[in-house]
């Protein structure tokens, strides 16, 4: 088999030997799959992604029953603070906010099975800090706008 490393596999080699690239998925937990034409995914053993589940599942509890006492909303903010450090550039109700939701996303993640949602979390309150760490840019976002922009194309 042709690899770049030793949990990497091509798609050809799963084609001609999944045999093989199954026994090496087994032994090292997951091997990622590589594709010339489409996007890389993995092969991982169930066992190891039911314990992954219920590992992000346990650690979103924890998050979530933090978020409801008010020594673990300060710690959680604290973190928050220390993860993001971007979330500098909000104001205090914004990083509530922001904690508040990040948790939320957390819960769904761990029990709707939503993982998107987490990342669209942070992305948006990233980008509001982005805009607000730079004064004249904030400054344009907060005038008001008229008119028709036009269509919006939206794709999936």
């Amino acid at each position: 088999m042709s690899t770049s490393s030793p949990d990497t596999v091509t798609f050809s080699d799963l084609s001609r030997n999944p045999r093989s690239v199954a026994e090496r998925a087994t032994s090292l937990g997951r091997v990622r799959v590589t594709h010339r034409d489409a996007p890389d995914f993995y092969l991982i053993a169930a066992d190891r992604e039911d314990l992954r589940d219920l590992t992000l599942t346990t650690a979103s509890r924890i998050f979530l029953s933090m978020a409801k006492q008010d020594p673990g909303t300060h710690s959680l903010h604290l973190a928050v603070r220390d993860v993001f450090p971007w979330v500098r550039h909000l104001e205090e109700d914004e990083v509530h906010e922001f904690s508040d939701e990040l948790v939320a996303a957390l819960s769904d993640a761990a029990e709707l099975d939503t993982d998107m949602s987490v990342q669209e979390v942070i992305a948006g309150w990233r980008a509001t800090a982005r805009i607000k760490a730079d004064p004249a840019q904030y400054k344009r976002a907060l005038e008001p706008t008229y008119g028709d922009f036009g269509a919006v194309d939206v794709t999936e």
